[in-house]
């Protein structure tokens, strides 16, 4: 699986120790995928680590910094497959400075509850997100974010 483009995202939460609610990011676009809800971040540059790379990508998408916290494991040791030629990795992330506002790529942000997961399982999410969704889930409900 060499050749994979490589994709940090961001499980914004409002707390790390605590997480009520979760930062979800609307696309503007590609065309098919306007309108659906993604983790927030971005490919990674030349020799840029996963973690430069979502520093960098939530300063320019959203304005803001963050400390980051756990990964989201994914199911296999790469990463998440977004498609046949990117992987994703995601990580937990407390916002540090700055109010989230949708600079580039996105239209709209939205708090969601994490409570029951109702409405964060039930937003239109770009499918290749729907199982990190599903984990990210799982691992707040069962306190595993550390």
């Amino acid at each position: 699986m060499t050749g994979l483009i490589s994709v940090a995202g961001a499980a914004v939460v409002d707390s790390l120790e605590n997480p009520k609610r979760l930062l979800v990011a609307r696309r503007s676009a590609p065309p098919q995928f306007a309108g659906m809800w993604e983790f927030p971040g971005g490919k990674l540059e030349a020799g840029e680590s996963f973690e430069d790379a979502l520093h960098r990508e939530l300063l320019e998408e959203l304005g803001v910094t963050v400390r980051l916290g756990a990964e989201v494991e994914p199911q296999a040791g790469t990463g998440w497959p977004l498609n046949e030629r990117a992987v994703m990795r995601v990580w937990f992330a407390e916002l540090l400075d700055g109010e989230p506002r949708p600079l580039q790529d996105h239209d709209e942000l939205r708090w969601v509850p994490l409570g029951n997961g109702d409405e964060a399982s039930t937003l239109p999410w770009i499918p290749a997100d729907l199982p990190i969704v599903q984990a990210l889930l799982e691992r707040v409900a069962s306190g595993l974010l550390g």
